[in-house]
């Protein structure tokens, strides 16, 4: 099993959201996040005053999926996250060792 995390433009995570799910992907949890990359920032023009905003908000979506569905879940989240402009963010795999439900006590080990 692996634990993809993705962080992507708010605006682009209902497309996201929908492609993943017309794939057979429902499971996923979603945080507000902020943060910034290699361009450490934006400006933006407020009452006629430049401002520096430096940690720009994001969305994350974390799920887990199995092996054979990493490149698949990739696939979908960078088609429909692209806009092609600086800050579209970055998909993150990770290895899950084991997965255990809390109401049925189920057990999966990777």
């Amino acid at each position: 099993m692996k634990r993809v995390v993705a962080i992507i433009r708010p605006e682009k995570l209902n497309d996201v959201k929908a492609a993943l799910e017309e794939k057979g992907f429902f499971a996923m949890t979603v945080h507000e996040v902020k943060g910034r990359g290699a361009q450490r920032g934006i400006c933006l023009q407020y009452r006629g005053k430049q401002i520096k905003v430096d940690m720009i908000p994001k969305v994350e979506i974390e799920m887990i999926i199995g092996d054979g569905d990493v490149q698949t879940v990739i696939d979908t989240i960078k088609l429909n996250a692209r806009t092609g402009k600086f800050g579209d963010g970055k998909i993150f795999v990770s290895p899950v060792e084991m997965v255990v439900g809390i109401r049925t006590d189920d057990e999966i080990i990777s």
